[in-house]
């Protein structure tokens, strides 16, 4: 079940973070302000999943390189991209 979700909260980071909002502590404590949330979700959301579970799991040096890679896939650069599909 916890690999159902880490898919789903790959694909759909949007969804996954709603559902832990109303359904966990994870954002409420990692966010000490609800704006925060809102913008992560609306521009970074898998940076936001990232650093709110983060936040409640591991430790600094893990969430710093975990943050890295989720901002890096948050922006496109990770995965190929439309640019490199176009080439072809």
């Amino acid at each position: 079940m916890p690999c159902f979700f880490l898919a789903i909260g790959i694909f759909f980071p949007r969804l996954i973070i709603v559902l832990l909002w109303f359904f966990t502590t994870w954002f409420g404590n990692a966010f000490g302000n609800i704006l925060y949330l809102i913008l992560g979700l609306i521009f970074l959301p898998l940076t936001t999943l990232w650093y709110g579970i983060s936040e409640f799991y591991f430790s600094e040096s893990v969430q710093t390189i975990g943050l890295v890679i989720a901002v890096l896939a948050d922006l496109g650069i990770l995965g190929g991209g439309a640019r490199s599909r176009r080439r072809a």
